[in-house]
């Protein structure tokens, strides 16, 4: 086609890479992109602590006098992957007796655990 390919001389259009405004790119000419035009939402805060949680309902069917702790129920896929602190909350019931190590415990938990003839145990004691 010749010196300037057909795309005539100079100007955005005769340029490499440039496409049509609204078509993923984020010139959108000259009116104000949509990323700047809606406004910021929330907070994350970087000191955020994740837990894994699980409620005593779903310890229901582990054997009596077991140690759960997050290294058990993450190898029987009850938690997933990526957490380093469990936190146990009390919905469900319990019957079986079982020692529990969690990083925090719910009050109604602590409770029906020790009903149960169990032990809620901080994560510490069990590391040290």
């Amino acid at each position: 086609m010749g010196k300037t390919a057909g795309k005539g001389n100079k100007g955005q259009k005769s340029r490499q890479g440039t496409g049509k405004p609204g078509r993923g790119r984020a010139y959108e000419g000259g009116q104000m992109p949509l990323a700047r035009r809606l406004p910021k939402r929330g907070f994350v805060s970087l000191n955020r602590v994740e837990y894994a949680i699980i409620n005593i309902g779903q310890l229901a069917e582990v054997e009596a006098n077991s140690v759960v702790d997050i290294n058990f129920l993450r190898e029987r896929g009850m938690i997933k992957k990526g957490y380093e602190l469990l936190k146990v909350l009390g919905d469900g019931e319990l019957s079986v007796p079982l020692t529990i190590y969690a990083d925090k415990f719910s009050k109604s938990a602590s409770e029906r655990i020790t009903a149960a003839g169990g032990q809620a145990k901080p994560a510490a004691e069990q590391q040290a």
